[in-house]
């Protein structure tokens, strides 16, 4: 069978590794090389509640024999693990009929160690199911899953009546029906184990012993890691997936899009590992056996990373554009059920300046529809109501700029304020009037402390 023949033996077993962690067993790892160039995986699996150890041989050649098997079951036979054991030979060729039979006996005499056998027709069916490319040995990203757009127990445009619910003046009546868009973005969720080891003639210098976990977007171009917030909406919420439905999420938003991975999960796992050998690179400072401080570059091997999943999932991005007279106010969030990770807020925002954020107090102006802050509201002087600075027409009136809603507005008050005795037009400019009291108060008993009668 001819796949996989571009391989060297070590990508093989790299191809194999990926494999079988996206069949789902876990704790999937490579083994440290040995002189014959071969590399066993090890990797477990929970079979009724009980936890069990498989070593893995993988066998880039045409045909495997007997030897082989025999070899893995000596070898599981002295793997060091507290529980069930067994084994797998993993080829892109054949068995030989001596190799089939050994491995058909252990089974049949209930050994303690049986072996598995995987051929290249097993390799054939197995690629079918996780996207195995068998001519370059790279998996693709198989993905129909999506976190969801919208929680199911709301509204779809629940998120945007919460944030005006903030804005002053406003009401639901106000409210025109936002027009709602989805893009699905697709993401992946790396989990990748580092265990290094830095030794000098004076010892061990420096160890790393972590587990790593991201979430990197995973279209066209380069990837990119996620910020912190979106990680953990996804992470968060994996368990929650569902069936990517592009025509029933039709249904409930007004523009449905579907982005594509861009790579291939091989390649993504690639990247990851180059990623993390750089983050965990470090420079260590120690001192020899002669008292001589020195510095040392600590750098993990590639072989020191092992990615211990991959999960491929799409990000609900939804945008929500409310048209309310002459503005438009989009809402753009993540989505996950009832979480999401607000990317731009064009509600809590003035229309006249860059004042924004959840914190400030904002003024809706049903005049022109505008969503202003304190500095752009005004009352209006007829009707008593917030209107905007950008659209109110204004006036002087005792030496004090009003604020009106239109010319028909401003030509109203002209005629009540012409009809008003003086003393309440001087109440239009009430500080203008407290200060004209103060001064004539002064005045006099200026005059009387002159006049001496004071």
């Amino acid at each position: 069978m001819a796949v996989l023949d571009e391989l060297t033996g070590f990508e093989f077993e790299d191809v194999i590794e990926d494999v079988f962690r996206n069949l789902g067993y876990e704790n999937v790892r490579q083994a440290e090389k040995t002189a014959d160039e071969g590399r066993d995986i090890m990797m477990e699996e929970v079979v009724d509640g009980t936890r069990r150890a498989i070593v893995v041989e993988c066998k880039h050649t045409g045909t495997v024999g007997r030897p082989v098997v025999q070899k893995l079951h000596s070898a599981i036979a002295t793997f060091d693990f507290d529980g069930p054991k067994r084994g797998m030979v993993v080829t892109t060729g054949r068995f030989t009929s001596p190799a089939q039979e050994y491995a058909d006996r252990l089974q049949q005499n209930d050994d303690p160690h049986p072996i598995e056998l995987l051929d290249g027709e097993d390799l054939r069916e197995i690629a079918d199911e996780i996207g195995l490319d068998l001519y370059n040995g790279r998996i693709e990203i198989l993905c129909d899953e999506t976190l969801r757009p919208y929680d199911p127990a709301t509204d779809v445009d629940a998120p945007v009546t919460e944030a005006f619910r903030d804005i002053e003046n406003i009401e639901a009546a106000d409210l025109s029906t936002p027009h709602s868009a989805v893009t699905f973005r697709p993401v992946v969720a790396v989990t990748a184990d580092t265990d290094a080891v830095f030794e000098t003639s004076v010892g061990i210098i420096h160890r790393i012993n972590d587990r790593t976990q991201f979430v990197v977007h995973a279209e066209r171009g380069n990837p990119q890691v996620v910020d912190e917030d979106v990680a953990t909406l996804v992470t968060e919420n994996l368990h929650t997936r569902i069936e990517l439905d592009l025509e029933r999420l039709g249904e409930v938003f007004d523009d449905v899009e579907e982005r594509r991975f861009g790579q291939t999960q091989t390649e993504y796992k690639e990247w990851a590992v180059e990623r993390l050998q750089q983050h965990q690179t470090t420079t260590v400072t120690y001192t020899g056996d002669n008292n001589v401080t020195y510095n040392k570059t600590c750098e993990p091997n590639l072989s020191d990373i092992s990615v211990q999943s991959i999960e491929p999932v799409y990000l609900p991005e939804v945008r929500q554009t409310t048209e309310i007279l002459e503005y438009s106010y989009p809402y753009d969030y993540y989505a996950a059920g009832p979480s999401r990770v607000t990317t731009e807020d064009g509600i809590h925002r003035c229309v006249h300046c860059e004042t924004s954020g959840v914190d400030e107090t904002y003024t809706y102006c049903p005049n022109c529809g505008a969503i202003a802050c304190n500095n752009h509201t005004q009352t209006e002087r007829l009707e008593r109501e917030p209107v905007c600075t950008g659209c109110a027409v204004t006036e002087r009136f005792a030496l004090k700029t009003k604020y009106f809603y239109d010319e028909e507005n401003l030509e109203t008050f002209r005629e009540e304020y012409d009809a008003m005795p003086l003393h309440e037009k001087a109440m239009e400019n009430k500080l203008l009037a407290g200060g004209s009291v103060v001064a004539t108060l002064l005045l006099i008993v200026g005059l009387l402390v002159i006049g001496g009668i004071i």
